[in-house]
């Protein structure tokens, strides 16, 4: 699947998109995503799902929480407009939905066992497109977007939680 061009998103997105690498393709990093949150959260401590790097922050359930919420939202928006429905769709209030989360309440195993679960069926859906309902356009959170533009903010939105969770959750606790 080719990268969007800059007209088929919100700028906003591009720092998601930006991080889709290009020497892989699409579906693969798709694919790999769920074994790579596993293996860089499975042997996490127990206490430490529970850490918050700074007061107010999420902690790290919350962030995966975080992951699983957007994906579910992009991908219902995906679907909306790659069965050319017209209508605009809201946006979503991340810290909102985080409040009203009980990801803070589960553990890691199981959200990433939910995670995987969601991207696996999500990853089917996505290769069961063409090119057609790839280009479809919508307005989502009040700017139009490709079909094409959310599946590749998915992913690169779950790299950047990804990295987010490697640099400021994971440090060993003496580096706190």
């Amino acid at each position: 699947m080719k990268r969007p061009g800059p007209d088929e998103h919100g700028e906003y997105y591009s720092t998601y998109i930006d991080r889709v690498p290009d020497d892989r393709p699409l579906v693969a990093v798709l694919g790999e995503a769920p074994d790579e949150l596993d293996a860089l959260l499975s042997g996490l401590p127990g206490e430490r799902e529970h850490f918050a790097y700074e007061p107010g922050k999420w902690t790290c359930r919350e962030v995966l929480g975080h992951v699983i919420d957007t994906e579910r939202i992009f991908s219902y928006r995906a679907l909306h407009i790659a069965r050319a429905d017209s209508a605009e769709l809201p946006g979503m209030d991340q810290v909102e939905w985080a409040a009203a989360s009980n990801a803070a309440d589960r553990p890691i195993r199981e959200l990433l066992h939910e995670f995987r679960a969601l991207r696996t069926a999500n990853a089917a859906f996505f290769a069961s497109l063409d090119e057609d309902a790839l280009s479809r356009r919508g307005v989502a959170s009040g700017a139009e977007c490709t079909v094409r533009a959310l599946i590749h903010i998915i992913a690169g939105h779950e790299l950047h939680h990804r990295d987010v969770l490697r640099e400021r959750y994971l440090a060993s606790p003496a580096e706190d």
